[in-house]
């Protein structure tokens, strides 16, 4: 891969549209795709580990990262602080891999602005009601926490058409599918393939 630019994808969704299980099987699916692990200062919940789900760091150290320009970009999400170091996009350059990225609605929109060249997928839940049958399931949040997210969930659904691409994840095995495509059709535009089609060309010349 390394005569093909590396893509930037962006993927949003409310938080309980089944995001984290479509990233899975997408990650466990396609090579040289790498998830870019955020920032946060949330605390960790039961089963995470550091520098595997997120980057757990307390709020002066997040906010030490965003005075020295360390972000691609930052949000306030559910009042804790979530951003995507420069290092990360480093770290997939390095490797000539695409960087995946698991990020709210305002993130994304710095990206777009930061990266012409994005692919920015967002996930909708079937309907509302289906959004919020999953975050009561869960059973992992206060009643509080979910009155919070499904509000939120309100307004980030209506920026969907801000996104080059929109999945609706009615199955997880059709979300994923849908994902994947989005991919591997981002890995052939002409911007990502420049610099193989300029090394054919050389081959024609006499």
């Amino acid at each position: 891969m390394s005569d093909r630019v590396p893509s930037l994808i962006v993927l949003s969704a409310p938080s309980g549209t089944g995001k984290s299980t479509v990233l899975k099987q997408v990650l466990a699916t396609i090579q040289d795709l790498r998830f870019s692990v955020s920032h946060t200062t949330r605390a960790p919940r039961p089963g995470e580990i550091d520098g595997v789900q997120y980057h757990f760091v307390d709020r002066p150290a997040f906010e030490s990262m965003l005075a020295a320009d360390a972000m691609l970009e930052w949000a306030d999400v559910h009042g804790q602080m979530y951003g995507t170091s420069r290092a990360e996009y480093q770290k997939a350059c390095d490797q000539g891999a695409d960087l995946l990225l698991d990020i709210d609605v305002q993130g994304a929109a710095q990206l777009r602005t930061r990266f012409q060249g994005s692919v920015s997928i967002f996930l909708l839940p079937p309907s509302f009601q289906d959004l919020e049958k999953r975050l009561r399931g869960r059973g992992q949040d206060p009643e509080a926490s979910i009155l919070r997210r499904l509000e939120n969930a309100r307004r980030e659904v209506e920026r969907c058409f801000e996104y080059d691409y929109l999945a609706i994840n009615t199955t997880v095995e059709a979300c994923v599918v849908a994902v994947q495509s989005v991919i591997r059709a981002a890995r052939q535009r002409r911007t990502q393939l420049e610099p193989a089609a300029r090394r054919v060309l050389t081959t024609f010349q006499s």
